[in-house]
This record gives C-alpha cells, structure tokens and sequence, in this order.
C-alpha cells in the first residue's frame, strides 16, 4: 500500500545501505580520514529518516498525533541531533553556531504553533527558509574540519523537511504533496513541458552569453545519478515551495492564475541571482525565471509538483551534462 509504515521502513533501510556505501566510496576517494568520515556519515543517517518524513503518510500521522506544541518541539530537537553527532567528534561545536541553528529550526518549527495561517503568516513564513539560504547561513554553522568536506548541505536537507512537515501537520490544508516518486503522467507531463522549454530557454542561455561546454560530458551512469538526485533534493523542495506553495498562494490572492505564474517565476529567477558565487548574476537569474515559467506551467497541467519536478530536473541533468 503506497505511503504505508511498511513502506516507509522499506526505503529506510535501502536508503541507509546506500548512504552508508556512498559514504565508503566517497571518502575513499577523497581520502578523507575515519575521524572526520565516520560522524559526518552519521549525520546524514540521522538526518535521512527525517527527510523522509514528509513524503510518507504514516510518520506524518505519527507526528500529527503528538499535538502541534510537541510536534514542533520534535522537530526542532531533530534539527540539532544530526549537527551534534557530526560537531562533538570532530571538534567542530561551537555554541554560536549551535544558537543559530536552533534558532532557525524553532522559528520554522513553531510557527504555525504560535501564529495562524493566513495570507500574512505564510507569505512571512516562506521568507524564513529563503532568508535562511539566500543569507548562507548553513555555511556558519556546519563548519568542516577540513575543505573537501562541506557539510552546508545537511542544513538545506534539515530546514527543507521542517519546513516541509510545518506546512504538512502543523498548518495543514495546503493542497500539496511531498512525493519522490512521480506517477504516470506526471512523468509525461513534465518531459513534455520539458520539451516545449527548450528553444526558449537555450536562445535565452545562449543570447544572455551563457553558453560554456563541458569538454568531457557525463557518461550515461553519471548523468542518470545526477537527474535522480535533483529530482529528489533541488527539484523536490524548490517545486514545494515555488510552485506547491507560492503559486498556489498567489492564484488564491490575486485569483490571476497568469498572475501567479509570473509572479513566482521572477522570485524564483531572483533567488538565483547568487548563483556560481556572483552576485548579482542578474543573467543566470533570467534563464531560471523563464525555466521558472515552463514549470509552473508543468505543475498547472497535472496540478501537482511532480510534473514540474521532472521538467527541473530534467533541464539541471542537461546542463550539468553538457555545460560547465
């Protein structure tokens, strides 16, 4: 039965078995040492259950029936779990870092415990997260002893499912869902509007000077593993909240579904613009917004998120592919 607590456990498991052998390779690639490997592995296993948390019914009626106040407290005790298991060992606690952090999680935690949803509050409460990210706040508090290891990406996944869960069982009634796996025509819609993207964005990326490519493109393995891991990380949570949430939100308070098209596509353009390390980098910032169209577009058609995931990662897996 699909979102069961069997299937759940399930993809736990799998999911730690694979964690734990990317891992392995990984710092034996890199040469990273078991002092620094081992914690920071164990970060991310505590983290992932978490992460999947979201997508699955049966932790999200698990934590619902915990009451708001301690739904929140939960998740934001889980936000510092992972951080302490990496930051102890490896000598990397600081109680600055530890103070923002729980920061951060106890505001998107407690939100919707302490205020009520409304066109204000949600519309506040999604510039946190941004804030959040745009601010790089992350890369202050999960300092690396080491430079080949950067640990920022463990705060994404962290402020990506808490907010997520937020807005899943504390707020509840947005009409979304947290899903990995896209159905049927989801998958159709999205290569389609894909499909249709790609002469207005490439004259775009080529007309804006963009245009650099890779000498060596990814083989097919490389490029499969690189789609599957935007569509479950970068695609999932930016579609959640872009067009799940603020387009949503914005046909329901202009009632101008063009309008919020638009309107979320120029914010979703604008969050790029410190892309590649150069801001503004009003340039790459275009490209995304009109992307950002097609996948509005995408997640109107099949009036869900998973349609507009496969359009987004579909066209990141192209240009990591063949575009340095």
């Amino acid at each position: 039965m699909p979102n069961s607590r069997d299937r759940f456990k399930a993809v736990l498991g799998a999911g730690w078995i694979l964690l734990c052998l990317a891992a392995f390779i990984y710092a034996r690639v890199k040469s990273i040492p078991a002092w620094i490997a081992l914690p920071v592995a164990a970060a991310f296993l505590i983290e992932f259950p978490f992460y999947l948390f979201p997508g699955f019914d049966a932790p999200r009626r698990w934590l619902s029936g915990l009451g708001k106040r301690n739904a929140a407290a939960l998740l934001t005790a889980s936000a510092i779990v992972p951080w302490l298991a990496y930051s102890i060992p490896t000598g990397e606690f600081h109680p600055a870092a530890l103070g923002l952090l729980i920061a951060i999680a106890g505001i998107v935690s407690f939100w919707y415990v302490v205020l009520p949803a409304s066109a204000l509050t949600d519309a506040l409460f999604l510039i946190v997260p941004a804030a959040a990210m745009l601010a790089k706040a992350f890369n202050f508090i999960y300092l690396s002893p080491i430079p080949k290891v950067e640990l920022g990406i463990l705060g994404q996944i962290m402020l990506i499912r808490t907010a997520a869960l937020a807005i899943l069982t504390l707020r509840k009634g947005a009409v979304v869902e947290f899903r990995f796996i896209p159905k049927a025509n989801e998958w159709r819609t999205g290569a389609s509007y894909f499909a249709i993207m790609l002469p207005f964005v490439g004259m775009a990326y080529w007309g804006l000077g963009l245009v650099e490519l890779r000498p060596h493109p990814y083989n097919i393995l490389l490029a499969a593993g690189t789609f599957f891991g935007i569509l479950w990380f970068t695609a999932l949570s930016e579609e959640f909240f872009f067009r799940g949430l603020l387009q949503q939100w914005l046909g329901k308070w202009t009632a101008s579904p063009i309008a919020a098209l638009l309107i979320a596509s120029f914010v979703f353009g604008s969050a790029h613009l410190g892309f590649n390390h150069k801001f503004p980098n009003w340039r790459f910032a275009l490209v995304a917004a009109i992307a950002g169209v097609f996948y509005g577009l995408a997640w109107r058609s099949a009036k869900s998120i998973q349609a507009s995931m496969v359009t987004h990662a579909l066209t990141v897996t192209l240009w990591r592919t063949f575009f340095l």
